[in-house]
């Protein structure tokens, strides 16, 4: 196999770091550390007609992966979800070509596993036999699934109200559960003790190097599924936010190995009225995000009061001359249920402000109903069979 990572760049000081052993974030200043491929090597090396032939899951893209060998890749089959065009919901409300690249369809059902797989396979290969996480929910189930296809020990500490079954999936992989009062940050302080005391290999958002590496797939299936021409939206549900960063970055490499040329998709990263930390930075015109007090939203995974990433990611909204927007919790589940009840899908709550955000996005001038624009959902509805309930 193939193999060209070149090294890992810190995103703040630029400073080098050795792919070859494990890596956190810069040692320099603290900065999220981004994978280097040799893209002069891999231009000559691969083609889009190679892609053809290949596996249906984000490992067709392996050239621009991080893993060496072929035997460290863990995977469960994620990735390459379908785009359905919402032929209902689009006219009812006002677009003509409305798009949703549909991740609730993948191994543990959300987009998590895209990450976990590539960060999991580089544990293998580094040799990294325990792993914990701090997570709203997916990211942990995500990770005890492909640890236990690794045979690395998973611990992971999600807050209270975190859904049930995703407590139970977790458990039911084998990971070790802690139960965590208060957000996600209150988990990442009980991870972070155990880290500085060397228990095990941190795995928190954007942390470590390599969950970047497969969420970014996400922008090369959005590429490919498009036949090479990007759309002109992208709207993402934005918590930790990596998704926002990888896409950004796919479309980079892309660029510079000629597959893509042009103007890029519009982010517009969606959060809700209960955090919305990253959509306040971009409003004031900000470079990085304030913490947000008491968050709380029944969308778990937007439920991140501060993103480690947080410059990252209102760089690339910013980059793409994107914007923000805030929605509603009545808004979204609202939003839920007139999916499931037009198309036959039901998606998360995430996934739901993407939707609840369309009239405001119109309203407002932002996006075009002529535009080709594309939801992102991350995870599938029956994760979160507590937010369906009539109240």
């Amino acid at each position: 196999m193939a193999h060209f990572l070149s090294h890992l760049e810190c995103s703040k000081c630029s400073r080098k770091h050795d792919p070859n052993e494990p890596q956190t974030v810069c040692v320099e200043c603290k900065g999220v550390l981004l994978a280097r491929y040799d893209l002069d090597k891999v231009a000559k090396a691969l083609s889009k007609n190679d892609l053809r032939s290949r596996v249906g899951s984000m490992w067709r893209y392996r050239e621009l992966l991080p893993i060496k060998e072929e035997k460290n890749i863990v995977t469960l089959g994620e990735g390459f979800t379908p785009i359905l065009q919402l032929k209902r919901l689009g006219p009812k409300l006002g677009f003509k070509h409305l798009f949703l690249k549909d991740d609730g369809q993948i191994p543990t059902g959300s987009f998590k596993a895209r990450g976990m797989s590539a960060a999991i396979s580089k544990c293998k290969e580094l040799g990294i036999g325990k792993v914990a996480v701090p997570t709203a929910g997916n990211a942990g189930a995500a990770m005890s699934a492909y640890a236990a296809q690794a045979g690395i020990e998973a611990h992971v500490y999600m807050p209270r109200e975190t859904p049930e079954v995703i407590k139970l999936e977790c458990a039911v992989y084998g990971a070790q559960v802690t139960v965590v009062d208060g957000t996600i940050a209150d988990a990442g302080k009980l991870v972070g003790e155990g880290t500085a005391r060397k228990v095990w290999f941190e795995m928190s958002t954007m942390k470590e190097p390599y969950r970047v590496e497969g969420k970014k797939t996400m922008g090369f299936e959005i590429a490919e599924q498009f036949e090479w021409t990007l759309p002109d939206v992208i709207l993402y549900p934005t918590g930790g936010g990596t998704g926002i960063v990888g896409m950004a970055k796919a479309f980079d490499e892309l660029e510079s190995i000629g597959w893509i040329k042009g103007a890029r998709p519009r982010f517009v990263a969606v959060q809700t009225s209960g955090c919305a930390p990253i959509a306040k930075a971009i409003q004031d015109h900000k470079g990085n995000c304030d913490f947000w007090e008491n968050a709380k939203t029944i969308a778990a995974g937007l439920r991140v009061p501060k993103p480690y990433a947080d410059y990252l990611i209102i760089k690339a909204v910013n980059a793409s001359k994107g914007t923000s927007m805030v929605v509603s919790e009545e808004e979204l589940l609202k939003s839920v249920k007139l999916l499931a009840r037009t198309e036959g899908n039901w998606i998360c709550p995430e996934g739901g402000a993407t939707i609840a955000s369309l009239p405001h996005l119109l309203e407002e001038g932002v996006v075009d109903r002529d535009e080709n624009v594309v939801l992102y959902n991350t995870g599938v509805g029956i994760l979160y069979q507590e937010t369906a309930r009539e109240p």
